[in-house]
């Protein structure tokens, strides 16, 4: 998909080891396949506003950068709550064609690739309805 990712935590490199040697490996063959960076007192987290300050600890977010460095998207979790990587994938997938389209096409809710996109101006305000539905 072209595209880089990267885990920071306030972890230490250390605990990041353990956890993929001893947890993430049974679920992942080879272990997590990006670099985990340590962000230990929280500096890249607060820039982004998921660091905790009063726990020392850092929501899980998800953050969509473009190659112009650009946050197109993100989302931010607490930690009882898991992520869905089919929905960051197909986030990717439609923003590299919105990317790609120049902006003459867009996503509606629930696209996926393949699904038909939306061209956007005027002649699409109060017509969204003609050609695209959720249920599609």
């Amino acid at each position: 998909m072209d595209v880089e990712i990267l885990s920071v935590s306030v972890d230490s490199i250390f605990v990041h080891k353990m956890w993929n040697d001893n947890e993430l490996s049974k679920m992942v063959d080879g272990g997590v396949p990006f670099p985990m960076l340590s962000d230990g007192g929280g500096k890249v987290g607060t820039m982004y506003g998921v660091y905790n300050e009063e726990g020392g600890v850092e929501n899980r977010g998800r953050f969509i950068i473009d190659p112009d460095g650009v946050i197109q998207g993100y989302e931010v979790l607490t930690p009882p709550v898991g992520r869905n990587i089919e929905e960051t994938i197909r986030q990717v997938k439609a923003f590299q064609l919105v990317r790609e389209s120049g902006g003459t096409e867009a996503t509606p809710a629930e696209w996926t690739p393949g699904k038909p996109t939306l061209k956007p101006g005027p002649d699409l305000v109060g017509n969204v309805w003609k050609v695209w539905s959720p249920k599609k």
